[in-house]
């Protein structure tokens, strides 16, 4: 079956609408909550699957041959026309049936959190996206004439574990393997994953396993392109490269955190208020001074900066204002008009 956008009626934009919103409403969640990606990323998936499956049974059409496969996946012999290039992500989002999908959750919420305490949210969001842009490119190098749909998060998974390899191989975490849910270390989680991986391909390449179904190049091309730029994406990451396991999860890595958010709390010297040529008076003025001589430390400037913004008002419309955290870190910002007032 061969997909255009042409070919798409008024209610299968809706679906369009439908999925993109499931993709992305998870991350906008989490942005505004300051949770975890990892995890959002995994609700991400899961809800577009329950859209792929809620249209099949609507449809009657199995999830693997539904059109969105074809209109989204990763097809190699049309990836040179720039018109078709968000095929690179929207394939990462789609999955052929529930143990497709429910597979690569398993890896990026067992693997994907620990490693985003590790590097932070942005930094694993990073690692993430060079797993699946690895994967497709391999895949597109290595079936340029394939005209067959390619989906799934899967090289996205496998640049987890790859990046993962790459800075703390020594790390333990749960997982799947062996029979055994355990700790084990990443580096032995990696040995046999990605054995088995390169194992299968040498299968299909002497011609003694058959015909396969599932994109191994795919999974490889994404371990190590995440792997190869892990290192240099995780300078300045929560944990030091090679740091023991503890620092991430024990009060090493919460002093981390404490001392980036101390490093975005933003400079005191200037305020909006004598910018604008309204200088604070009265009692807005000693909380100000107050601030300005107290607020080196995270709590005591949120403590200060809570109460000036009981005292004081927008010095550009008049508004009410209000204080906002963002990563860590405490700021007043005006409630009508937030460009007005952000500061510190």
């Amino acid at each position: 079956m061969v997909v255009e956008w042409a070919d798409l009626a008024g209610s299968d934009l809706i679906v369009v609408g439908i999925l993109v919103a499931a993709a992305v409403a998870p991350y906008v969640s989490a942005a505004r909550g300051e949770t975890s990606l990892a995890l959002a990323t995994v609700l991400s998936l899961m809800l577009v699957a329950f859209v792929q499956f809620a249209h099949s049974i609507l449809t009657g059409i199995p999830m693997h041959f539904a059109w969105m496969i074809d209109l989204f996946g990763i097809k190699p012999d049309l990836m040179g026309d720039l018109s078709e290039s968000y095929r690179m992500v929207s394939a990462a989002w789609l999955h052929a049936d529930w143990v497709h999908v429910l597979g690569n959750v398993l890896v990026i919420a067992l693997v994907g959190v620990p490693l985003e305490q590790r590097l932070g949210g942005r930094r694993w969001l990073a690692v993430y996206f060079l797993g699946f842009i690895g994967g497709n490119v391999a895949w597109i190098l290595s079936h340029p004439e394939s005209s067959a749909p390619a989906i799934g998060a899967s090289g996205a998974a496998f640049g987890l574990l790859g990046a993962y390899m790459a800075c703390w191989p020594e790390d333990k975490v749960e997982f799947p393997l062996l029979f055994l849910i355990r700790a084990w270390p990443v580096w032995l989680i990696v040995f046999i994953r990605l054995g088995l991986e390169v194992w299968q391909m040498y299968e299909l390449q002497a011609g003694t396993a058959g015909e396969s179904n599932i994109a191994h190049m795919a999974h490889v091309g994404g371990f190590f392109l995440a792997y190869i730029l892990a290192r240099p994406i995780a300078m300045g990451a929560p944990s030091s490269l090679d740091s023991p396991q503890e620092s991430a999860t024990g009060s090493g890595r919460a002093e981390a955190v404490r001392e980036q958010a101390k490093e975005r709390m933003g400079s005191l010297d200037d305020d909006p208020w004598a910018a604008a040529d309204k200088p604070l008076q009265g009692g807005a003025a000693r909380i100000l001074k107050r601030l300005r001589e107290e607020g080196d430390e995270l709590e005591t400037r949120r403590a200060w900066l809570e109460e000036l913004s009981e005292h004081t008002i927008c010095p550009v419309c008049d508004g009410e204002i209000i204080t906002e955290m963002s990563r860590g870190s405490c700021r007043l910002r005006c409630a009508l008009v937030g460009s007005h007032v952000k500061w510190p």
